[in-house]
């Protein structure tokens, strides 16, 4: 924190004023204290015991010239572009923000009104993720699951119904947009992100017996709401116009536990999150788990997992499944985090009355 050097330029104001003949006072007869906290904010102190009039200043002159002073100040500071910049920058955070919190209550909507696709939901995304290819960093989740030609392959076989629910999500989501549609590899991803949450509230509701009241509660004093910030920054991926290349992804439920190891090793993933994102691995997780458990590598995660879901807030299950989608779902993906951003329109400071 320090003082603001534009109130040098204080004195030189007036002549440029309509009081040109007001004398030049020193700018300490105005303020007492003026301090620059950053992000932009400038905070100044009146002195109450100045009469400002009896010294021939209109109150008008002394906000013109401060606000004249400031704008000379902007103008040769390099610092201050940077100030400029922030702010931009927050805006379009703000935009972004608000954009995606509109997204959440569509997707939360469609999904909670077809619970039983959640688990093709969380297979879909992560079949759009998984025909990325580290040695040529090509795929990985860039939307093109979209395609027919993609879609209809044998393991994506049942997922169409899940990516119809995502399409009729995309209508209202860009009937709202005002920085242009959503991409599908967002869309899916933040589908998957949608559809986790509401099987985190429904287990929550589960432990309640039942009571979604008490479970909501449950779920927003322990659950894992927190854990989200990295994976809702990286929003603005880029979609692919064609389908990925055949055969990166295996048939969930006929592949061996060896065979899922050997694809999450190839894109850079253990055991461990083999074990947390059993879910997404076809539609009996219990299932799934049972044949994870029959490997010595996977099975002490298993383990752990399952001990986890059993307690009030399971925050090992939860984060550690967050944090692997996080992970998974920006493989091979430039990030753009201008995406969805627009445009505000600019304050006109001659139709100001002061």
């Amino acid at each position: 924190m320090g003082f603001v050097s534009f109130l040098s330029t204080l004195p030189l104001i007036p002549a440029a004023s309509s009081s040109a003949t007001a004398p030049i006072l020193p700018p300490v007869s105005f303020f007492s204290h003026c301090f620059f906290f950053g992000q932009g904010t400038i905070r100044c102190k009146f002195q109450e015991n100045v009469a400002i009039e009896e010294h021939g200043f209109r109150r008008r002159d002394v906000v013109q010239g401060l606000g004249l002073a400031m704008g000379m100040e902007l103008l040769t500071s390099s610092s201050s572009y940077v100030e400029a910049a922030n702010a931009a920058d927050l805006i379009q955070r703000g935009q972004r923000s608000d954009f995606q919190s509109k997204i959440k209550t569509t997707l939360y909507t469609s999904i909670k009104a077809n619970p039983d696709l959640v688990p093709s939901i969380l297979t879909l995304a992560l079949n759009d993720i998984m025909t990325f290819d580290k040695a040529t960093k090509t795929g990985g989740p860039n939307g093109s699951i979209r395609f027919s030609s993609e879609i209809n392959r044998p393991e994506n076989k049942g997922l169409s119904g899940a990516l119809g629910l995502l399409e009729e999500a995309k209508k209202e989501i860009d009937s709202y947009s005002k920085g242009g549609p959503i991409s599908y590899s967002d869309l899916i991803q933040l589908g998957a992100q949608s559809a986790m949450k509401s099987s985190f509230l429904a287990s929550a509701i589960r432990k309640c017996g039942g009571n979604e009241e008490k479970g909501t509660t449950l779920y927003g004093a322990f659950g894992s709401s927190g854990q989200w910030g990295l994976f809702d920054r990286n929003f603005g991926r880029l979609d692919t116009q064609e389908p990925d290349p055949e055969g990166r992804v295996p048939e969930w439920e006929k592949a061996s536990v060896q065979e899922m190891k050997d694809k999450f090793s190839a894109i850079g993933f253990t055991p461990r999150q083999l074990a947390v994102m059993s879910a997404f691995l076809g539609p009996d997780q219990i299932a799934t788990e049972a044949l994870l458990a029959t490997d010595k590598d996977v099975l002490p995660w298993v383990q752990k997992y399952q001990r986890s879901r059993e307690t009030v807030s399971e925050t090992d299950y939860q984060v550690d499944l967050i944090t692997a989608l996080t992970k998974m779902s920006c493989l091979g993906q430039q990030i753009n985090f201008e995406a969805y951003t627009y445009p505000v329109r600019k304050l006109d400071l001659t139709k100001l009355k002061l």
